[in-house]
């Protein structure tokens, strides 16, 4: 497990290091123009990376297992924190978004902290109990669903549909991996599609981007415009790219280079190789992971485990298929590797409880 260990930290620490150039790269021209600093985007970046870093220590240090007696009070104050964000005056609005607080000058997206408290949550009532009554749908599969439920609609509410279909694609890999009847999982997925319906085809902003994807030509200025410039930069790069700094998209042509489309400016910049190199990387921290979830002490720490590499894994997924336009647009930043934030943070602590269980598992 030792070899694991250092693997998901040299993988970690190497995409963390493939951000910090990229995110000077994509955003120098930009922050010059708005803050007459080229380095702006940069400096805060290098102060989410050390609160991340330090809370990833924090979460190597002490053993995984306390949070198996306090997932409840986890994925409650989740909850009030997702609801605060309603109160008048406390939260930051944003693009007629509700998502985060203001702290000290910077962004707390409360949804990221709940992503993780239900991982922690699912991961505490399986290996409690729920596996041992994983056939019946009262005791075994209901009580994660109202909690997934719960924080669902409040995400919803923001509003984030992205993240809701990932965290609740994250519970249902995990209960499936408990054993759970798939019946009752389909049953879920088949009642919840009606209401993904209208909240996909009868909200306009998301209904273009379904339109969008489909063909992204119809309107090239408009919802296309985004998917479009992100496909010119990845084709643009070729084999070996244009070059570090020399990318043409960055220069207000692709909205969001430094954070949802990262990819496509590493892809212009160092190219087609660079660009499966990142693929590589994932790949085996993906792999790492589920070694872990395989040699986990506990079935606490195996489930763990299971959830915070499979979101991890979903999320990078997702932005590198977005960014190549095999998925329609949706603001998921690539971990590890996007500019910084809630996300790059609670990512990092996600890596500090991975290597965690791993460390328990080596030494028991």
């Amino acid at each position: 497990m030792r070899n694991i260990r250092i693997s998901i930290l040299m993988i970690v620490l190497t995409l963390i290091a493939v951000g910090i150039v990229m995110i000077y790269s994509s955003t120098a021209v930009y922050a010059w123009g708005r803050f007459h600093d080229s380095a702006y985007f940069l400096k805060r970046h290098l102060m989410f990376l050390t609160s991340g870093l330090l809370l990833t220590f924090c979460a190597m240090s002490f053993d995984y297992r306390i949070f198996n007696k306090h997932a409840k009070v986890m994925v409650l104050i989740a909850i009030v924190l997702l609801g605060f964000l309603f109160v008048p005056g406390i939260s930051r609005e944003i693009s007629g978004a509700k998502r985060w607080f203001r702290l000290a000058g910077f962004n707390f997206q409360p949804s990221e902290f709940a992503n993780l408290s239900v991982i922690v949550y699912t991961a505490a009532f399986l290996s409690n109990k729920g596996h041992k009554r994983k056939d019946s749908f009262l005791a075994g599969f209901l009580p994660p669903m109202l909690i997934l439920g719960s924080v669902s609609i409040l995400i919803l509410a923001q509003p984030d549909l992205g993240t809701v279909i990932a965290i609740g694609t994250v519970v249902f890999i995990m209960l499936f991996a408990s054993g759970t009847k798939v019946k009752y999982i389909l049953g879920i997925v088949l009642a919840a599609l009606p209401a993904l319906y209208v909240l996909i085809f009868r909200v306009p902003y998301r209904r273009a981007r379904i339109t969008s994807f489909l063909n992204p030509w119809a309107d090239p200025l408009g919802s296309g415009f985004q998917l479009i410039q992100s496909q010119v930069a990845i084709g643009s790069g070729g084999f070996f790219g244009r070059g570090m700094g020399k990318s043409l998209q960055k220069l207000y042509y692709l909205p969001a280079g430094h954070t949802d489309f990262i990819y496509s400016i590493i892809g212009e910049e160092l190219g087609f190789f660079a660009t499966i190199g990142i693929l590589v990387l994932f790949t085996l921290l993906i792999v790492n992971g589920l070694k872990i979830v395989k040699h986990a002490q506990d079935s606490f720490g195996s489930f763990l485990a299971l959830g915070i590499t499979s979101l991890i894994a979903l999320k990078a997924f997702i932005n590198i298929g977005v960014s190549c336009g095999i998925f329609p647009t949706k603001g998921l930043p690539l971990p590890f590797i996007s500019y910084g934030g809630s996300a790059l943070v609670f990512d990092m602590v996600g890596i500090g409880l991975l290597l965690n269980v791993a460390r328990f598992a080596e030494d028991p």
